[in-house]
């Protein structure tokens, strides 16, 4: 078995733990009301805008024996530069206040994801950072396309409020098949492990992002 397979296969108890939140059921079934959504966009927001610096934290930290992951991460961030504004201009469209939220600060479960992710780069090991894409990227294909869809048509909110949904859908479906490649390449069991641990623990962050939601609108 290839590692991408094993790294989903390994990660799957945490996987079902995300899906199973109840905003999550609530979104797919649109009876999630317009101050929840902008309640995820808020905490996209303040998580996505760390997006480019912990690509930058992790490709100045791998050996050189990885440079060909540290070419990768460049192209990364060329792809991930500025999604946070998209962000900002779903909030506009939903009739909420972009600027609060941009000089607001995140939940602490958002907060906790972050630093936890800036943490393991920092102290344990630079790939663990994919770990976190395997979660995020994951997540958005398997809901991001269908919440959106069934949101707008239960919220009556213009197009332009699902931008960040709607793109992340469909362009994470090409960086899943990018990430896959790039997993598959990994032949270091410590940077294996690694990528396994830290998806397990942003898997459950992740969750309790989600979990907090309700009491953040």
């Amino acid at each position: 078995m290839n590692f991408f397979d094993q790294l989903q296969r390994q990660t799957a108890a945490e996987r079902e733990y995300l899906f199973d939140a109840p905003i999550i059921r609530q979104a797919l079934a649109g009876t999630v009301g317009r101050d929840r959504y902008v309640a995820f966009l808020t905490e996209a927001y303040h998580h996505v805008k760390h997006t480019v610096p912990l690509l930058m934290a992790c490709g100045a930290r791998l050996p050189e024996r990885l440079e060909w992951l540290r070419e990768a991460v460049a192209e990364y961030i060329g792809e991930e530069t500025g999604h946070q504004e998209w962000i900002l201009a779903d909030i506009a469209a939903c009739g909420a206040d972009a600027d609060a939220v941009r000089h607001g600060q995140p939940a602490l479960a958002t907060e906790l994801m972050v630093a936890y992710v800036y943490d393991r780069i920092a102290r344990h090991n630079p790939v663990s950072f994919f770990g976190m894409v395997n979660v995020l990227e994951g997540t958005s294909i398997a809901l991001a396309t269908r919440a959106a869809g069934t949101l707008q048509r239960s919220l009556q909110l213009p197009a332009q409020a699902f931008t960040y949904l709607n793109s992340h859908g469909s362009l994470d479906q090409e960086h899943i098949r990018f990430f896959e490649r790039l997993m598959n390449r990994l032949d270091c069991a410590d940077d294996q492990a690694a990528v396994v641990h830290t998806a397990k623990v942003v898997y459950r962050l992740y969750a309790d992002l989600f979990r907090t939601l309700a009491q953040s609108a």
